[in-house]
This record gives structure tokens, C-alpha cells and sequence, in this order.
């Protein structure tokens, strides 16, 4: 009989607690436990700390998660809860994925000062964004747009936009519904022109390997077709080796026992690009993103990740 609470690891923004909320509420919903069953663990990371510069210079997508990590392969922590496309696609040996939360919606919300989509904004305008993806499919679109790095909560880039230092922003549509937040919304942008980070609008939680006393208190909240679709996302990003300094969007859908991933890779100037298309069984989600950025890296060939560097 479980005596202590589970201790559940997360980041403070008020985004990642309420990700880390609706993991609790779940599991108290799926195991009929009282709230003090559960203790939320914040914790900062390095990605939090640093908010001045682009991921790709302090490091990359591990940033947000090493300290969780690191206390979740201790022993102080029972399990993490993660935004899953900040997840690097390889973990720390003692560590895995156990559990996936029903997706929220994958797609990208536009948030205009000057004008409400960015096809409309004023020649010249200035559009921040923190995304590397977001950036070059933004400079793809519009090519005359100015880009900057804009990084922090969603409540410091809202700030930012509000004083008037940005024409527009772009957030994931997930996380302002989970914060409560849609009606800023000006826009939203179609997946098949505008695709999602890999594992966009996916919550992830980790966990020891061996920790069978967690696992199965998990098995209980895993939601198939969210584990599906981002297993075949993290594998097509895996494949591509990528990183925070790859403009790489993609996303699958499981309709029954099929699913159907779309990948795209762009230059950061959006100039050039290789998309692909996949779909088979679900059973072999893993297997499709696999061939699927195998695909794309032959076609691509290797100048064009060069030119990344």
C-alpha cells in the first residue's frame, strides 16, 4: 500500500503547472486517490533561467528537462511531466516515457498587434518567435518579414507584444487553451501548410525504468492514439538527428488501425524544403517515422543539413 505521496516533477511556468495539474487530476480520477496522495515538485531548469538567448546557443531541448531528469533518476521524484516536444529524443539510459495525456490541439496560433493574420501584417513587419520552424516557415510565407528571437512564459511574450515590441507572435494553440487563454487568438494555422513541432500539444511522463510500482499507476492514464502519433513524430525527428538548431515540423493521425505522418524539413531562410508522406499500421508507428526521416534525409542529401550548422 502506497503510504507516501507521489512526487510529481515539473517546471514553473504557470503553463507547466498546469500541465502538471491535469496529469494529478487524471490520476486521481483513474485510481479514486485523495489530492494528498500527490506532491507537485517545482523545480527551474537552465532553459528557464537563461531567457535572453536561443535555445540552439545555450544548448538545445535538454535544457528543460536535465534537472527534472537528474532528480527523477535520484529517487526524488516518482515521475516528471513534460510539454513532449520539448523532450530530447534520447533519454538518460535509467529513463523512459511511460505515459502520454489525451493531445490537445496541434496546430499554431498567430496573436497580431497590427493586423489579425500574417499574411495581412505591414511590409516590413517584426514577428517574434522563440522556434526555429516557426521562424523559417514564417520567412517561407512571407519573406519580407523581419524575425526575432522572442523567448520566455507565454505571459512574458504577451507582455512583449502588448508594449508594442513585436507586429505578432506565435504560440501553440495547446497550451493558451490549457492556460485559459484563447481569446487572444487573432488566427490559426492550417497543418498542411503550417505544420506543428513534432509532438506539438502532447503531454509526456517520464519515469524509471524498472519502476513498476509508477508504471502501473500510469498504464491507467495513456492515451493510445497520443502515444502512437508521437512515438512515429520523436522517431521521424530521431531519424533527422534533430535538434533545436533543425527547422523540422511534422504530425501524425490515427484514424482506427491506421496512421498517417506528414513531415517537412526547411532551411532557416524558408527558401528550401523536402516534405514527406506516410501511413500504415499503428503498430508500426515507430517504424514509419523512422523511414519516413530516412526518406527525407536521402532526398535532402547532405549539403542541405549542412547548411544548418
Amino acid at each position: 500500500m502506497q503510504t507516501k505521496p507521489f512526487r510529481i516533477g515539473t517546471r514553473g511556468s504557470p503553463l507547466a503547472l498546469a500541465q502538471a495539474r491535469e496529469a494529478r487530476d487524471r490520476l486521481m480520477a483513474a485510481h479514486g486517490m485523495a489530492e494528498e496522495m500527490f506532491e507537485i515538485v517545482v523545480l527551474t531548469t537552465k532553459g528557464d533561467r537563461i531567457t535572453d538567448r536561443a535555445l540552439a546557443e545555450i544548448g538545445g531541448k535538454g535544457l528543460f528537462t536535465q534537472e527534472l531528469e537528474e532528480k527523477l533518476a535520484s529517487g526524488d521524484l516518482d515521475l516528471a511531466v513534460h510539454s513532449a516536444k520539448d523532450m530530447p529524443t534520447v533519454l538518460p539510459e535509467e529513463l523512459h516515457l511511460s505515459a502520454y495525456l489525451p493531445r490537445e490541439d496541434i496546430r499554431d496560433a498567430v496573436i497580431g498587434r497590427t493586423a489579425p493574420k500574417l499574411i495581412e501584417l505591414p511590409h516590413g513587419a517584426t514577428v517574434g518567435s522563440a522556434s526555429l520552424r516557426r521562424q523559417a516557415l514564417i520567412r517561407r510565407m512571407r519573406p519580407d518579414i523581419k524575425v526575432i528571437t522572442f523567448r520566455g512564459a507565454v505571459e512574458t511574450r504577451l507582455r512583449k507584444l502588448d508594449e508594442g515590441q513585436v507586429d505578432a507572435t506565435l504560440l501553440a494553440l495547446a497550451g493558451l487553451k490549457r492556460l485559459g487563454k484563447v481569446d487572444v487568438i487573432t488566427d490559426i494555422l492550417d497543418p498542411d501548410t503550417f505544420p506543428p513541432a513534432p509532438a506539438q500539444g502532447a503531454i509526456c511522463i517520464e519515469s524509471r525504468i524498472g519502476d513498476q510500482r509508477t508504471d502501473d499507476l500510469l498504464v491507467a492514464i495513456n492515451d493510445p492514439a497520443t502515444h502512437d502519433a508521437v512515438s512515429c513524430e520523436r522517431a521521424f525527428l530521431a531519424a533527422l538527428d534533430g535538434s533545436c538548431r533543425t527547422p523540422i515540423g511534422g504530425y501524425a493521425i490515427c484514424e482506427g488501425d491506421r496512421i498517417k505522418f506528414s513531415g517537412l524539413i526547411i532551411t532557416p531562410d524558408g527558401r528550401n524544403q523536402h516534405s514527406v508522406t506516410i501511413d500504415g499500421n499503428r503498430r508500426d508507428a515507430a517504424a514509419l517515422g523512422t523511414r519516413a526521416g530516412q526518406d527525407i534525409r536521402a532526398r535532402a542529401g547532405s549539403s542541405f543539413f549542412d547548411d544548418w550548422s
